[in-house]
């Protein structure tokens, strides 16, 4: 399903709550208040969570020029949530831009789970 400006509004909220919690899992370093930059195992990275039906995260092209990877943390049936740590530079050469004609358009690469699932680390299974 395409996103609209109030999915668009939901996910955004999802993630800022969610992030927070897994970082506090993982053992991440949550950096501030304004995005879900942590510091993980000494690098810098983003959490970016998906909901259960959720394929892709995106990533604004100025936060991955500053993050060593992406953490992808995607919900799973049973409402868990399986991370995988991507590093920034695969994240670059597997994304695509986002359809989003709103305020993202042109300033935010797309990943898909999928991506994650191959090329990703395993990191953890998390149950909030």
């Amino acid at each position: 399903m395409a996103q609209d400006r109030i999915t668009g509004a939901d996910g955004n909220r999802f993630g800022r709550e969610t992030a927070p919690l897994i970082a506090r899992a993982i053992g991440a370093t949550i950096l501030g208040s304004q995005s879900n930059e942590v510091t993980y195992k000494g690098s810098r990275a983003v959490i970016k969570c998906a909901a259960r039906k959720t394929n892709s995260v995106g990533v604004t092209y100025h936060m991955l020029g500053r993050v060593d990877s992406v953490l992808g943390a995607f919900q799973q049936p049973d409402g868990s949530f399986e991370v995988r740590m991507l590093p920034a530079t695969i994240f670059a050469q597997q994304m695509r831009p986002t359809r989003s004609r709103g305020a993202s358009a042109g300033k935010v690469g797309v990943v898909s789970r999928g991506v994650f699932e191959r090329r990703g680390e395993y990191i953890k299974n998390v149950t909030l």
